[in-house]
């Protein structure tokens, strides 16, 4: 995930536990003010238990952790299913729980994003089921759906397609706005969710995709 999202909590004073599998990615904020690092892989249930264990007390939970499949179902083979949905649909109960879709689910269709699509969707399901459930002890839960964003994982997949180029350019043309989302713009969002701004939003599906899904 982009640290975007992790120093835009803490530029606000928020005491940030960052989490990654990416090693390297969580070095770059070893040094950021507020900000706290823990190596984890989100599949591995015992590592979230010692890191409940450990933390004790969470504000504001966002699960951020994704996993893209391309292709259409014909494509998704069961374990490329089991390893989608294992990470894009965690679970947690907190006072306040920002979960990650996306506007390719139940927002939106989007052409050989099956399982992807599906697991986000599923997300959604999540958030409002979370929001319903817990609303009367105080715990909010919404979800963000981003368009597409100008973020590592995109260009890493970008540059592996046969035609780089096109590929972006075929990224770029499908959104109104013409052009791709920021990861800053995205944090905005994180960080209006976690606030005492929007404590009467619950059980929403947030959309920022510049227009895509109009």
């Amino acid at each position: 995930m982009d640290c975007f999202a992790f120093k835009a909590f803490a530029k606000e004073g928020a005491q940030v536990i960052a989490t990654d599998i990416n090693e390297s990615k969580l070095q770059e904020l070893q040094a950021f003010p507020g900000i706290q690092v823990r190596l984890l892989d989100v599949t591995n249930k015992g590592q979230i238990e010692n890191l409940a264990k450990e933390v004790k007390k969470i504000d504001v939970l966002c699960n951020i952790a994704g996993y893209v499949h391309p292709g259409t179902i014909l494509d998704c083979e069961e374990k490329d299913w089991d390893f989608t949905m294992t990470v894009n649909m965690l679970e947690q109960k907190s006072g306040n729980i920002i979960n990650m879709a996306s506007v390719a689910s139940s927002v939106k269709g989007v052409a050989n994003r099956c399982v992807y699509s599906t697991s986000k969707a599923a997300v959604i399901g999540l958030t409002k089921s979370i929001a319903v459930d817990f609303v009367d002890q105080g715990i909010r839960c919404n979800c963000i759906c981003p368009g597409t964003v100008d973020t590592p994982s995109l260009r890493e997949r970008i540059q592996a397609s046969p035609n780089p180029e096109q590929a972006l350019k075929g990224m770029v043309s499908r959104q109104k706005m013409g052009r791709l989302g920021t990861p800053e713009e995205i944090s905005h969002l994180f960080v209006y969710l976690a606030s005492d701004e929007s404590a009467y939003v619950t059980g929403n599906e947030c959309i920022i995709d510049g227009g895509w899904n109009l």
